[in-house]
């Protein structure tokens, strides 16, 4: 499910920018941009593979698909943002600095529904019935596969 891979991809993305981080161990804007570019590249080979995709559906179904997923990430990162700046304050933040960031992180899995029926919609024009019902499987299989690859980096 491609909220649960946003929603790694952001805990990661979190986890990079966190207080108990260390400066020196985070990546660079230009290391965190090519990361996110090689796991979009090696995401979308997945999909094509899973899906089956035709070079038709390639064609139209990628870059639709990876703008859908840059507006999610989008909201993802100033709810992150949101997040961290609270997170910063500590003790000095306010009730309504509390509020606003809580209230954020409640929203954003409904903006990131808005922001995938938008797309579903393209989305049915250019995929089989079966394809759209099986894209969901191939993105929780993705991440599913993204976290053993990651469990097995962490044993090393």
């Amino acid at each position: 499910m491609k909220q649960i891979i946003f929603s790694i991809v952001f805990s990661i993305a979190a986890a990079t920018v966190s207080p108990l981080s260390i400066q020196a161990q985070r990546p660079s804007e230009r290391e965190r941009v090519t990361w996110m570019k090689e796991i979009q590249q090696y995401k979308n080979d997945f999909l094509i593979k899973k899906l089956a995709l035709n070079d038709e559906q390639k064609t139209s179904f990628l870059p639709l698909y990876n703008s859908m997923e840059d507006e999610v990430r989008k909201v993802q990162e100033e709810a992150g943002q949101l997040y961290q700046q609270t997170m910063r304050k500590g003790d000095k933040a306010t009730d309504l600095e509390y509020e606003k960031a809580a209230e954020a992180a409640y929203e954003l899995k409904g903006r990131e529904n808005e922001i995938e029926m938008k797309y579903f919609k393209d989305f049915k024009s250019i995929l089989t019935p079966q394809q759209l019902f099986k894209l969901k499987d191939a993105e929780r299989d993705f991440t599913r596969q993204l976290m053993r690859q990651h469990r097995r980096q962490q044993k090393r």
